[in-house]
């Protein structure tokens, strides 16, 4: 059903009224029942035009209408599905805006190292994992930093520890214990030897091996050193029967999805899969089973890979709006946890160390080429100072001559850490800052160690110092380096409480209604789907959840007490809490 606003002016008396009631009256019973309505409910809408409702209607995918419960209720047909929110919440569904999806898939059968205290914590999990373990088997781990541990051993690199007890624990199997961060492996030696690093191996670009006083080699590998081991690990993986690696990687998809609408997130923002898994996306879309609407970014592939086949997977929309691929991701430094972000002045807690250059600028900038030659757009994993300056340097030395740079909606993941003069150039330039809300309460606590007081406070997490400049701040949790939970997200962007109870400089917090535009419609516009997603109005795709308690109104201590009760996706209810 459209309905019309009619502006009427007051003195053409109450017969008009009448008239245009009558006339509304004669439409509404018109309008075919919708196939969903959802009633007694609190909705924001995110759209200026009507902020808020308590119904909406539902056809096919699409919202067809939003009013009042007597309004809606008219569309109630024979065959109609009717929910009644009970007075709570309803938001546009969250967009993921920077997650790693099939890591997220994978990371839910693997070893879980967030929660351990200390490093012997690790050890004795690794130790049970390998007793019921085949000889040569992998065992896989995520999560560990040594920041959060109530103390690291003696024997440690750089606050790192070394593998000596990790090759006592598995001495016959591969071990390989992802950093939280994302940008670290610790290895057991019998991966390292898989990997061929040995105490005489050099460090390849972009990485580093870590190595104790006497030059050997202690496991631990940041960034591109971690690559050898991968790729000793994707090895051993392809001796798989292929049907059968399919069906592992179908699992980490289905478990992916699942989780993600448990949590309330309706689309995701993939940051960064070789084509491989954009074909896997693909035959997942064409049968159904990708569960949250796709927005992947590729990465890990060469330039000249690039060069052969963007033109061929550009997609938007596909099958019905699950998989869009329109974007690439680079990445040009680590992470201020691994020490491997690059920063302008060196590390407070290693005076020698800047970071590391992971992807060169040389070859960003052929990317960058590509992009505008194939009408993709380019976002640049860029944590470090230095690193952020770089990209926004490489961008606006790009864009000189472009019809219109603002419209390329080119984006930095991260901007974690910026020299206040570059605060302003993301709104300047139009490049969006894709942040994450959750990082400031669960990093915070370690980062004056990282950079020392001064610039932890006036450098790190700067969302209301860019929201302010007019910069297009996007949010997101960068799973499965943190929970996918956006509420997590929402909580540490309004309050920055930290883990410990301290406030991570409040005054960079956002408003809850910023807050909630930063995962939902300004998601939506970084992917170019401001006109599907992002808002409940008439003719967007009908992505809902409803909420426990009212984020936008409730205490600070009551946000993360917030479960999601409904996720609707596509105007069917994909989860529902009392179901589970």
């Amino acid at each position: 059903m459209k309905i019309k606003t009619v502006i009427v002016n007051p003195m053409m008396g109450r017969r008009c009224s009448v008239l245009l009631l009558g006339m509304f009256a004669v439409v509404a019973a018109a309008a075919p029942p919708a196939d969903l309505v959802l009633l007694n409910a609190n909705i924001e809408t995110m759209d200026p035009s009507r902020p808020r409702a308590e119904a909406l209607a539902v056809s096919g995918d699409r919202i067809t209408a939003l009013g009042s419960n007597s309004e809606i209720s008219a569309l109630v047909g024979p065959d109609t599905r009717v929910l009644d929110a009970g007075g709570k919440l309803v938001v546009p569904g969250f967009i993921e805006g920077h997650g790693h999806f099939m890591a997220l898939g994978e990371s839910q059968g693997t070893l879980d190292l967030r929660g351990a205290r200390d490093w012997d914590a690790i050890v004795v999990q690794v130790r049970e994992a390998t007793a019921g373990a085949a000889q040569g088997e992998w065992i896989i781990g995520r999560g560990w930093h040594q920041e959060k541990w109530s103390s690291v051993p003696r024997d440690n690199v750089d606050g790192v520890p070394l593998n000596i007890s990790l090759n006592a624990a598995a001495p016959n199997n591969p071990v390989l214990l992802e950093h939280a961060s994302g940008h670290g492996f610790m290895a057991n030696a019998a991966a390292l030897a898989l990997a061929g690093i040995d105490d005489m191996r050099a460090d390849p670009p972009g990485g580093t091996i870590a190595r104790d006083a006497a030059g050997v080699a202690t496991g631990w590998l940041v960034d591109r050193a971690a690559d050898l081991v991968l790729e000793a690990q994707s090895r051993a993986a392809s001796t798989r029967d292929p049907a059968a690696q399919r069906a592992i990687y179908r699992e980490w998809a289905l478990g992916a999805g699942r989780e993600a609408l448990e949590k309330g997130i309706t689309s995701f923002h993939d940051a960064g899969v070789p084509f491989a898994t954009i074909d896997l996306y693909r035959e997942l879309a064409d049968a159904g089973e990708l569960l949250v609407r796709m927005y992947a970014m590729v990465g890990y592939e060469s330039n000249a890979s690039l060069a052969a086949n963007l033109a061929r997977y550009r997609m938007v929309g596909y099958a019905n709006n699950f998989l869009t691929v329109r974007s690439i991701k680079r990445m040009v430094d680590g992470a201020l946890g691994s020490h491997s972000a690059w920063l302008l002045e060196p590390y407070d807690d290693e005076p020698q160390n800047y970071g590391l250059v992971v992807d060169s600028l040389a070859m960003i900038e052929e990317t960058a080429r590509l992009a505008l030659a194939n009408g993709y757009q380019l976002n640049t994993h860029a944590i470090g100072d230095r690193a952020n300056r770089e990209v926004l340097d490489l961008y606006a030395q790009l864009w000189v001559g472009q019809a219109n740079p603002h419209g390329l909606r080119w984006r930095i993941e991260h901007a974690q850490h910026l020299h206040p003069d570059d605060v302003p150039r993301f709104a300047q330039l139009g490049v969006i800052a894709s942040m994450h809300g959750v990082s400031a309460t669960s990093d915070g606590s370690w980062m004056a160690k990282r950079l020392g007081e001064k610039r932890a406070g006036e450098s790190t997490f700067l969302w209301r110092s860019l929201w302010d400049t007019g910069a297009v701040v996007t949010n997101g949790t960068d799973v499965p380096v943190e929970d996918i939970d956006p509420l997590a997200s929402f909580y540490g962007s309004v309050t920055r409480r930290m883990t410990n109870g301290d406030t991570f400089y409040p005054e960079e917090s956002l408003t809850r209604a910023e807050a909630l535009a930063s995962y939902t419609s300004n998601n939506a516009w970084a992917a170019f789907e401001e006109d599907l997603k992002g808002r409940l109005a008439p003719g967007m795709l009908a992505d809902f959840v409803v909420l426990s308690h009212d984020i936008l109104r409730v205490p600070d201590a009551e946000l993360l007490q917030t479960r999601v009760l409904h996720t609707v996706l596509g105007g069917r209810i994909v989860y529902s809490r009392d179901a589970n």
